[in-house]
């Protein structure tokens, strides 16, 4: 890879998708993972400290099973630790052109330093979704990006990677409302009808309410051949379904792509056709979820470049990542449940089901490509425990997006284990209500039934840990951007503790 600006901005306007990607079609990442860990140990001074403490020799670290035994970083033992010039290479700051900020959803924000040149391997990752999913090398496309603008890593970072890809000659032009359903929405009514199709860039639930804001305006969303990227957060099929259907778009496979990233390093993978044909055919088919990713409920499904982000399933079955960023980081724990498939591992466990993917892919005329697979359910400490039965949000999301309460609801909600409601612990749900809609009893009602339902189906301990008296969740409906539990213009958190 490229390590100073010119060179690497060379190389990604003069190199193909095609080109760029087959290392990693061909490759497990390995070869790459040790290049850096060398010029880490050399150039990085803390993590030349960290492994001198350890009495850890690179010399001796030849191969996997090697590069397993290198310690687990963290913020916490890495980061925090050190000041912030001794992460990046060479120890000095001027390296890099660019901080960014991280969300501080679970602890207090991080800075994060970049170079240009740490921007083209994510550069990439936004190609491969604009390319094989919307075909934006053959048509004239507006992004809107919708993250929020400022020191977060989102929306700046998302902006300047499409313009490296607009720079490579894609008919791209971006428009930057930030997280403002009102600026967004006037800038789809103004520019939508001048291209051919328009992308949505932001996260899951807001996006969901730009949608239908515009609705509620009668933007005609279907003439505008509106495609989604997100980011952040585990969506269900039901919920892609839903969105589909209120953007008028029929293509299942190749209309909203999720992506997988982190502050920390950028855009680590990326959903494709592919992988978006394995997770549709997994909703149908729960008991091939489970063998494939032990639980009952859907992770995120990426593909991703190995030979940029080299990852590995550590302990307690989640994710560690090492790649080169401002702070090159090796082994990063970013402790996100899930694992990792190769491509033929993947192949031959969806055999044992009659399903080949890669046909379906090709039936829609699309383009399968030979990645390995990450999937992610999230961070653990999103998930509540109730009476022993584990609580996640994926599964409350997919009771909301019941037509029963989807109508009324954005979707967003904050799940709580509150003691001391009649002396026993209860398990409790604020609901984000759609804008003029009101809390009427008999929707509490409803939404209770139909959340209780939903876990009963979908998670075997609530059914099985929790007591028929205590199931029943406590349901409250809040107004929509309530401050108490939906604060507009903040990253949304699930659940509190």
């Amino acid at each position: 890879m490229a390590r100073d600006p010119r060179s690497a901005f060379d190389r990604f306007l003069g190199t193909g998708l095609n080109e760029l990607l087959a290392p990693g079609e061909g490759g497990d990442g390995l070869p790459e993972a040790l290049a850096l860990l060398r010029r880490a140990a050399e150039g990085v001074p803390a993590y030349g400290a960290m492994l001198n403490k350890a009495k850890i020799s690179i010399a001796e670290i030849h191969d996997a099973a090697d590069f397993a035994k290198l310690p687990l970083l963290n913020k916490e033992n890495y980061v925090r630790r050190f000041p912030l010039e001794a992460l990046v290479e060479g120890g000095d700051l001027a390296a890099c052109d660019f901080f960014a900020v991280s969300s501080g959803s679970t602890g207090e924000p991080t800075l994060w330093p970049r170079g240009l040149h740490h921007e083209f391997p994510i550069a990439v990752r936004f190609e491969q979704v604009l390319r094989d999913s919307f075909r934006a090398h053959e048509r004239k496309t507006l992004a809107v990006v919708c993250f929020a603008l400022g020191s977060w890593v989102g929306g700046m970072y998302t902006t300047s990677c499409l313009r490296w890809v607009a720079a490579k000659g894609y008919p791209l032009l971006i428009v930057t409302p930030g997280n403002k359903i009102d600026e967004i929405l006037r800038v789809v009514k103004r520019l939508a009808p001048d291209f051919e199709q328009t992308v949505l860039l932001g996260y899951p639930p807001f996006l969901k309410e730009v949608v239908d804001a515009g609705r509620g305006e009668k933007i005609d969303w279907g003439k505008f051949n509106v495609r989604l990227v997100t980011a952040g957060e585990v969506f269900s099929e039901t919920w892609r379904d839903l969105v589909l259907e209120r953007l008028e778009q029929d293509e299942g496979l190749n209309s909203i792509t999720s992506l997988y990233g982190t502050a920390d390093a950028g855009v680590l993978g990326n959903e494709t056709p592919l992988s978006v044909a394995i997770r549709r055919f997994l909703s149908e088919k729960p008991e091939a979820a489970m063998a494939l990713f032990g639980e009952e409920r859907l992770p995120t499904l990426c593909q991703y470049d190995p030979t940029s982000r080299y990852f590995e399933t550590v302990e307690g079955g989640t994710l560690a990542f090492s790649g080169d960023n401002g702070a090159p980081l090796i082994r990063y724990h970013i402790a996100d449940q899930g694992g990792i498939y190769s491509f033929e591992a993947m192949r031959a466990k969806l055999a044992d089901y009659q399903f080949d993917a890669e046909f379906a892919v090709a039936q829609a005329g699309l383009r399968a490509r030979r990645q390995p697979f990450v999937f992610v359910f999230g961070r653990a400490n999103f998930t509540l425990s109730f009476f022993g039965a584990n609580i996640f949000p994926e599964t409350i999301s997919l009771a909301l997006e019941k037509p029963s309460l989807s109508r009324w609801t954005t979707g967003k909600f904050v799940m709580e284990v509150k003691e001391g409601l009649a002396d026993r612990p209860r398990f409790t749900v604020a609901v984000e209500l759609a804008d003029k809609e009101n809390p009427d009893p008999t929707r509490i009602e409803l939404a209770e039934r139909e959340i209780l339902d939903t876990l009963l189906t979908h998670n075997s301990e609530y059914a099985n840990y929790v007591s028929k008296d205590d199931q029943r969740p406590v349901v409250t409906l809040w107004s929509k951007g309530h401050p108490d539990y939906f604060p507009v213009g903040v990253k949304h958190r699930y659940s509190r503790r």
